[in-house]
């Protein structure tokens, strides 16, 4: 069976958007967990080559360039350069790795199925420590200080002090949060059940608000000014003014919007049924630049000139990176 077709089922079929935007051409790199690949473009319609089998979902720019990607079905992270392209290496975690963040020395992973939340160090990828956090951790980012974690099972939101791992509060949020985001004083969590967003303050987890927003919210982030939210069953972005939660948009994208990173100027999203990542301007909402992917992007991440996406039905990475400044030679999954 279609390893699209199995993504896709996971969340439900969705109409497929079209968009007028260019379709550019993405190289693909394999990280972890399937056979020998090299290095392929894409293209704008041909589809990833290799036949990785880690399902890689979370993806996070570490800030010295290296992308880690996470592979939950091989219980791994890999490293690549984003110079070349080139994987580096290769790291066993938990049990179904899902969520990556970074604070520039520290890779933090959120472990599904065995409850766990693990710092391994950017330089070594040893793991430093590694913390009980029930109710099936997934979405995680790193606010400066501190660490928050997602939890889909319990409906929670749990608050990690940075420097020493404890556990500094558990709050409740809505059903299944997916998507997380720091504004730099409030903490917006997507949930994904309830078709809301929420905003906690991040002193104390205090509910400030609930908003309404598309169907299957997936992604947050933060543009300075703005929350955008991405929406998987609408293929839609949502703008919000974060004083309020007033919409001040409604943007359509791809099929099946999932991660959602922000390069400083403009919003990206990962469609995880349209096999694409699109770039949208942030006044308009119109979608700017659309390139194709592996199958099945989840995240998408952004190293200060290039995109990076987490292609899970190929087991591959996709990047915006010209062709000619990637490795060529054969990579061990």
């Amino acid at each position: 069976m279609n390893k699209n077709f199995l993504v896709k089922l996971c969340f439900s079929v969705l109409a497929a958007i079209i968009s007028a935007s260019p379709v550019l051409s993405a190289q693909t790199v394999a990280p972890a967990g399937g056979t020998t690949t090299t290095q392929v473009s894409t293209g704008s319609t041909t589809p990833a080559s290799a036949s990785g089998t880690g399902g890689p979902e979370a993806i996070v720019y570490d800030g010295k360039g290296h992308v880690w990607v996470a592979n939950q079905f091989s219980n791994t992270v890999s490293e690549i350069s984003t110079s070349n392209g080139a994987l580096l290496a290769t790291f066993n975690v938990g049990n179904r790795p899902v969520g990556l963040a970074s604070d520039g020395s520290h890779i933090w992973v959120a472990n599904l199925l065995d409850n766990t939340v693990m710092e391994l160090s950017a330089t070594t990828g040893a793991v430093t420590a590694t913390i009980p956090v029930p109710g099936g951790p997934g979405s995680i980012i790193v606010d400066g200080k501190n660490v928050w974690v997602g939890c889909r099972e319990n409906n929670s939101v749990v608050k990690i002090a940075a420097n020493t791992g404890s556990i500094l509060g558990t709050f409740p949020v809505g059903k299944r949060p997916l998507g997380l985001a720091s504004d730099g004083v409030n903490l917006w969590v997507a949930n994904n059940l309830d078709d809301t967003v929420m905003k906690l303050a991040s002193s104390n987890g205090a509910i400030l608000g609930t908003f309404a927003v598309g169907k299957g919210p997936f992604g947050v982030a933060f543009d300075g000014s703005s929350i955008w939210v991405s929406n998987f069953f609408s293929g839609s972005l949502t703008r919000i003014r974060p004083s309020d939660g007033f919409v001040l948009g409604i943007f359509p994208v791809g099929d099946g919007a999932s991660g959602l990173t922000f390069d400083g100027a403009s919003p990206w999203t990962a469609n995880n049924g349209s096999n694409n990542v699109m770039k949208v301007n942030p006044a308009t909402g119109a979608v700017s630049a659309t390139y194709s992917t592996g199958v099945g992007p989840f995240a998408v991440a952004f190293d200060g000139t290039n995109f990076w996406a987490s292609n899970f039905g190929s087991g591959t990475v996709s990047t915006s990176k010209p062709s000619a400044s990637l490795a060529t030679t054969a990579i061990a999954q």
